[in-house]
């Protein structure tokens, strides 16, 4: 206990972000057991230490873990702390830890303890033995919004937008903005870098770093997770190559199987792995008991970095399509649409496009819009694509 004292000690002491993510105002901080997942490198272990810091509680109170760093059973660990007078448990990497499950149940059920955990997106939690629904809150963070990024790079804080507002009075925000920063210059640097937190940590080297994370992610994760053999890994990572240069309107199911050299029904799955590990974006298509059951309408990267990396011959616009879906799945319900790209809530219908993309495939649809990159402002129902990363 003494070693975990000490490293928790250390990590309390670490420099914490006065801003803080979208997810952090969403949090009920009543409840017993609270589950922070999401994919690695979205700034998960950050989020811990600013929730712990919620409570204002003494530092002897408080306990941080990484579940690949114990030897003892969470149970064992949380059993003694709250011996000690601990009242607030930290646990990262949950899915690290043997039984975790079942583990957090006992200690819900057992100890007077308050925990916080994070665990990996890809967490089969629906099908697990225990069923941690009934005592567990459990919240999802995404990758940076085009807002956070501008926070926490340039310190421009500004409020979020809702979609409602962007809509009805999207030319007088953009010219609000405008006055401050060139939106599409700070825009191009989100494209590149902005999606992950770690650009902190220096921006030459990003590409690097998202590179290892998305390689733990499948190796460790996936794998583990699923128990997908190293060959098969391969394969996955083969898969995300080929979605990462298709176009989606495009996307013919029967060819990517051809391409990636396996049969339809194992596409599916792996599709469902990647989709569950935060590393695409399905619309469409339905899924259970771990299977895509049938052909999805549309698949991305889960955001626009991604793209930097998986390959050189990426489409426009996949990536303004990703980036619109990235921002809009947060808040809302994104669906495939036959007429423009996508419906919104059941209620809009957007088309992606450039500059000069205009209105004749949505012409006289009734809430329909033009969501145009490379513009600074738009007019009427033409809005810019940048400012749809104002929505968390």
């Amino acid at each position: 206990m003494q070693r975990l004292i000490t490293l928790s000690n250390l990590y309390f002491s670490l420099p914490t972000p006065k801003f803080k993510r979208y997810l952090f105002h969403k949090i009920d901080f009543k409840s017993k057991l609270i589950g922070i997942l999401g994919q690695r490198g979205v700034g998960k272990t950050v989020l811990l230490r600013q929730i712990a810091q919620h409570y204002q509680l003494e530092s002897s109170k408080m306990l941080y873990i990484s579940a690949d760093n114990i030897k003892k059973s969470l149970s064992e660990i949380a059993i003694e702390f709250s011996a000690f007078g601990g009242e607030l448990l930290i646990i990262d990497e949950i899915h690290k830890a043997s039984d975790f499950a079942l583990e957090l149940k006992t200690i819900y059920d057992f100890v007077d303890i308050r925990v916080i955990f994070s665990g990996s997106s890809a967490l089969e939690l629906e099908n697990s033995k225990v069923d941690l629904s009934r005592r567990s809150l459990f919240y999802e963070l995404g990758s940076l919004s085009f807002r956070e990024f501008l926070a926490i790079r340039f310190e421009i804080e500004l409020e979020e937008l809702s979609l409602e507002e962007i809509l009805q009075n999207h030319q007088n925000i953009a010219l609000s903005i405008k006055k401050q920063f060139k939106p599409l210059e700070y825009f191009s640097y989100y494209k590149a870098y902005g999606a992950y937190p770690f650009f902190t940590e220096g921006e030459l080297g990003y590409n690097l770093r998202l590179n290892e994370i998305m390689n733990i992610i499948l190796d460790s994760e996936v794998a583990t997770i699923y128990n997908v053999d190293s060959d098969k890994i391969n394969t996955i990572r083969k898969l995300l190559h080929l979605l990462c240069s298709s176009v989606p309107v495009e996307l013919n199911i029967q060819n990517l199987a051809k391409s990636a050299e396996i049969s339809r029904n194992t596409l599916y799955s792996y599709l469902y792995y990647l989709k569950k590990a935060n590393l695409i974006e399905i619309i469409g298509g339905n899924f259970k008991n771990k299977k895509l059951l049938n052909k999805p309408d549309k698949i991305y990267l889960d955001n626009i970095n991604l793209y930097n990396i998986l390959c050189s011959d990426h489409n426009n616009g996949s990536l303004r399509e990703s980036f619109f879906v990235s921002q809009m799945k947060v808040n809302h319900d994104v669906k495939y649409s036959n007429i423009g790209d996508f419906k919104i809530d059941d209620k809009y219908i957007f088309e992606i496009g450039g500059k000069n993309k205009g209105f004749k495939q949505i012409k006289d649809v009734e809430n329909s819009f033009v969501i145009a990159d490379d513009i600074e402002t738009g007019f009427g129902n033409k809005i810019p694509l940048w400012l749809f990363g104002f929505l968390y």
